[in-house]
Parts: structure tokens; sequence; C-alpha cells
């Protein structure tokens, strides 16, 4: 099965920022007391700098105070060593109603954001003020007093101000700057195209729904050697657009620990996902997934190049998905994903226990769950290889915890619309493979360990044509037979080796 992908390389016109006129905050009145509001002075500083043809916005070292600030065309915002832009612990200034991010771009060119300093998003204090609002009365709010989803009581995402929000831009730079402390999305660049990202440290846990960086819809981006500490998904990337999509994406050399998902497209996926290239991330600490390709609003996901991945303590290495949550007919899809050189260690309890927000515990009983290509019936996953891929599992199942027959393969619920997530099937009788509803399946050189013993089998394949085992290896003694088809057409399969058996692995069921 070959690959052939195409890396884009981005060349964006930044060499004229090194010679800008600087606009320095401190002029505009600024103060770096933590305590002023410096909004007007900043945004003076920007709108004289926007008059002029284009300009560095410059904050020194101190901590500046600010609500909303607008960024506008031909504008570096640079912050110096040891500077500090705090947003305000004030909700209403970010508006009565839905509340605007800190730093808002809407249909602007040649923008950045650089320097060592930090944007500090003030999320203990804002959280403050949002919930002294809605005791209060004075802030509506549709979820307040009610559960989410995930059964957590919390201020609706439109209450809870996003840091960054760039909208329909072009030629972004972000670069060097630590952000931290958001209460939602700490990032979101929504259709904008041609951006580099680098060496950029987001450290995000004081809130839920607090994801690293989203990407929405964005074409021709780079993102290189940046951190990422979050309490929802690391590294997102999600289509709201029927008409677009995240398309000629590159992340190389990032780290990553999560309360959600590390690597992460969708859950929004009405457009789809193309060209997207993803090497050498570091992984720890997370509660979902590694890795989670998930389209379920009518969007596409294709040619997905995912490599050199090492994932420590993490709840789940590989899930891939196709749902159906939107309410038209149109079918979601997944064609072409190549994932290689994927190191997982599985943990045995919360990977992320003890992070100031934890991800909500699956509360019924459950056995370590295996990673999953999961469609639907008659929308199969398409044309899929895993190569050189080590994922250990560490624990033991449990019978009295949780099981079911492999007798009862097709009683393993569909969950068409539901949240896609790698627990949405309950209990499955793999510990380390599930692929149902798939075609074009290719496991080359992959070897699944168990530091425990586990009664289930290792892979199970139901309803998958075209499948192509070609060097399995588990090194441990598991439940027997190893590997199970159920409703697979067309398998081909070699190279078994499950403890000291090469043969005898594989049962038709």
């Amino acid at each position: 099965m070959k690959r052939i992908f195409t890396l884009l390389i981005l060349v964006l016109p930044f060499g004229v920022f090194s010679q800008q006129k600087v606009f320095d905050i401190t002029h505009y009145g600024a103060k770096a007391d933590g305590v002023t509001n410096n909004t007007q002075s900043i945004q003076k500083a920007i709108d004289e700098a926007n008059a002029q043809g284009g300009g560095t916005v410059y904050i020194p070292a101190g901590k500046f105070m600010t609500g909303v600030i607008y960024l506008k065309s031909n504008i570096t915002l640079h912050l110096a060593d040891n500077a500090v832009l705090l947003a305000s612990a004030r909700r209403l200034d970010y508006g009565s109603g839905y509340a605007s991010p800190v730093i808002v771009a809407n249909g602007q060119q040649n923008i950045a954001i650089t320097g060592k300093g930090i944007i500090d998003g003030n999320g203990p204090a804002l959280l403050k003020d949002i919930y002294r609002m809605l005791r209060a009365g004075t802030l509506r709010d549709s979820l307040w007093q009610k559960y989410n989803p995930w059964h957590q009581k919390q201020p609706e995402e439109p209450n809870r101000p996003k840091i960054i929000r760039f909208a329909d831009c072009s030629n972004i730079r972000i670069k060097g700057v630590i952000i931290k402390d958001g209460v939602d999305w700490v990032q979101e660049y929504k259709n904008c195209s041609n951006m580099v990202i680098d060496s950029i440290k987001v450290i995000s846990n004081v809130f839920w729904n607090n994801d690293g960086i989203d990407l929405v819809d964005c074409k021709n981006v780079v993102l290189t050697n940046s951190f990422f500490n979050a309490d929802d998904d690391g590294i997102c990337l999600k289509s709201s657009d029927r008409n677009s999509r995240c398309e000629n994406i590159f992340v190389s050399d990032c780290v990553v620990r999560s309360s959600a998902s590390a690597i992460k497209f969708g859950t929004a996926s009405r457009g789809g996902f193309k060209n997207i290239n993803i090497t050498k991330v570091k992984i720890y600490d997370t509660y979902r997934s590694a890795v989670a390709l998930e389209v379920v609003d009518g969007g596409k996901i294709e040619n997905v190049n995912i490599s050199d991945i090492n994932a420590t303590n993490v709840g789940n290495a590989i899930f891939i998905r196709i749902g159906h949550r939107n309410r038209d007919t149109v079918m979601s899809s997944i064609k072409g994903i190549h994932i290689s050189n994927l190191t997982a260690q599985i943990a045995k309890g919360k990977p992320d226990k003890g992070y100031p927000m934890e991800g909500p515990a699956v509360t019924t009983p459950h056995n370590i769950f295996p990673s999953a290509i999961a469609g639907l019936p008659g929308h199969p996953v398409r044309d899929v290889l895993l190569e050189n891929i080590h994922i250990t599992y560490n624990g033991s199942a449990s019978k009295k915890r949780a099981e079911v027959s492999l007798d009862a393969l097709d009683a393993i619920p569909e969950n068409p619309s539901d949240y896609p997530e790698f627990s949405m099937f309950d209990e499955i009788p793999a510990w380390g493979f599930y692929s149902r509803h798939a075609a074009g399946i290719t496991f080359k050189n992959v070897t699944l360990s168990c530091m425990g013993t586990d009664y289930r089998q290792v892979m199970v394949f139901d309803d998958v044509a075209n499948l192509n085992l070609d060097g399995i290896t588990v090194p441990q003694i598991t439940g027997k037979p190893g590997i199970v088809l159920h409703k697979t057409e067309n398998p081909a399969i070699q190279n078994i080796k499950i403890g000291e058996e090469t043969k005898n692995n594989v049962v038709v069921k």
C-alpha cells in the first residue's frame, strides 16, 4: 500500500517586520502596575501604527492589564522579555453578551504576535467574577445549574472569553510567546491562511473547554517547536463550514499534555481535513487518545500522514471514527490515513490524575479500552495503513468488572450520533485493537503488549473488507484465539506471533 504526501513549505512576507517603526504602549499612557486598565492605550498604539502603514506595537517589561484589543493589518504585537499582557478579571470588559476574546483580528493581513513575554488569560480571577454574576442573575447562561454531556456544571462557553481569536486573516506569525490560564479555547484561528506558529508555550489548566490551539478551516499552516499543556484537546483541527476545510497543515517537533486528546481532528467536522502532515510529537499524561481522527458532521478526512509519535501515560493510542450527528443526510467519510512509527504506553489508571482540571471519568465499570477504527454500516473507514506501531497496555482485565462475549459482536452499540470517544462502545472483547466497518486496512509491523493478563482477544475485526495483517507480534500469552475475524472479507494474513505461537492465532466467527 503506497502513500504519497506533499509537504508544503510556507514562505511568508515577514521580512518587512524587522524594519517596522516601533510604537511603545507606554508612550500612549499604558501603566505596568497590573491594575490599570490599559485597553485604550494599547488600542491607540495599534490604531496609530496601522494609520502609518504598519509597525511594531511594543509591550515592554512589566504587567499591563487589558480588556479587548483589536489587532490590525501590518501590525506586530511584540512582548519583551518579562512583559505580561494580563487579561482583565472583569467579565463585563468582554461585553455584556457573547464574551469577546482578549486579542481579536477580523479580516486582517500581515499580523504577528512575537516575543518572549506572557499573555495571561487571568483565568482564576475572571472565573470568580463570572460566577459572581451568575449567582446575582446578571449574566444570562443556559447551562448554569445544568450538567453538560460530561456531567459537569459550568458556565457555557459564550460567557467565557478566549485569549486569541483571528478570523478570515492571512499571513500570520505567532512566535515565542507564552500563553496561559484561559477559561475557554486558548487560541482559535478560523478560516485563516498562510500561518507560521513557532516556539510558543501554552499552559492552561484552570477550566474545561481549554484547547491548546484550534485551527478551524485553516489552510497553509506550519506549527513547530511548541509546547501545549491544556485541560482540553492539545492540538485540535476543526471544520465548521461545509464548504471549507483544514488543508495543507504541517505540525512538527511539539510536546503535548492534555486532559482530553493530544492530536485531535473534530469534533466539529462539517467540511473536513485534507493534506495534513504531523510528525515528531511527544505526548504525556494525556487522558484520552494520543491521536483521535473523528469526523461526525458530514465532512471528509483525506490524505493524512502522522509519524514519529511517542506517547507515555495516555488513555488510548489511536481512535479513528466516522459518526453521524448532523441532522441532514450528508455522510462523513475517511480515506487515506497513514500512521507510522508510533509508540504508546497506555496507563493503568487515570493518566491526568492530579492535574488542576481532570477530564471526567468514565463512570461505568470497564476494562482498559483498545485502540479502534470504527466506521458505520455501509460507510466504512477506507484505506488506512498502520505501520511500525508499538502499543503497551498496563493492567489486567477482569470478567467480574465487564465482559462481552465474542458471540455478541453484533450487540456492540453503533452510537452514530454520540460524542465520538474511544470509550463510546462500552466494553469490547479485545484489548489491543478493535476495527469495525472498514475497508482497505493494513497493519504492518505492529507490536501489542499487555503487561498483565487479559482474558480478551488481542484484535477483533468486524465487517472489514480487504484486511492485510503483516507482522503482528504479541509477546505475552493472552486470550485465545488472539485475532478474531467476523464478517471480514478477503483477509491477507502473515507473520503473526502471539506468545510463542505462530499458528492457530486467527479464528473466523
